[in-house]
């Protein structure tokens, strides 16, 4: 992964719309707490090469309601856990999106970057600007940045970091 700053940069894994929180993480495995035994799992009902394919700092796109279903947890941290870096959406499931903020996955909605990027091609994302640059086709996107206090749960890891780290708690 190449990270500098709140810059991430990694190779696309693509999916389409409304990929709900049980194919993310299937219910199967929801009996562990362990991040990386639901890491070893992500997604493996809609794309069986994920895991092995997925390298620290990889970039996830898809369309309409990412995360929808049920309210677990589990689902950003698997992803996160299996070394994604960022999820570019159309848009998310409420739930998940508190969820992957609340754990420190960072996450962004952007139409127009989701329909000009394909799985497979290299992606740069700047938190701080929230231009999305599709390094394979040379074209820029631009998503709304996170706030400085999202951005400080990010890199913090989370929000339970987070605040230990500001508040000293």
């Amino acid at each position: 992964m190449n990270v500098t700053g709140m810059t991430v940069t990694g190779n696309v894994f693509r999916y389409g719309d409304n990929v709900d929180t049980d194919v993310i993480i299937p219910a199967r495995y929801l009996n562990t707490a362990d991040k990386k035994e639901l890491a070893v799992h992500c997604m493996e009902d809609i794309d069986r090469d994920f895991t092995a394919k997925v390298k620290e700092g990889d970039i996830m796109v898809a369309g309409e309601n990412f995360g929808c279903g049920s309210s677990r947890e589990h689902a950003p941290i698997a992803i996160k856990e299996s070394g994604i870096s960022c999820v570019i959406a159309k848009s998310f499931a409420r739930i998940f999106y508190r969820n992957a903020v609340n754990i420190g996955l960072a996450i962004m909605e952007c139409d127009e970057a989701v329909d000009g990027i394909e799985s497979g091609n290299n992606v740069s994302v700047n938190f701080d600007t929230g231009v999305i640059t599709n390094n394979t086709s040379e074209k820029s996107f631009t998503a709304k940045p996170f706030p400085p206090f999202i951005q400080g749960i990010i890199t913090s890891g989370g929000l339970m970091p987070y605040l230990k780290a500001t508040k000293g708690a």
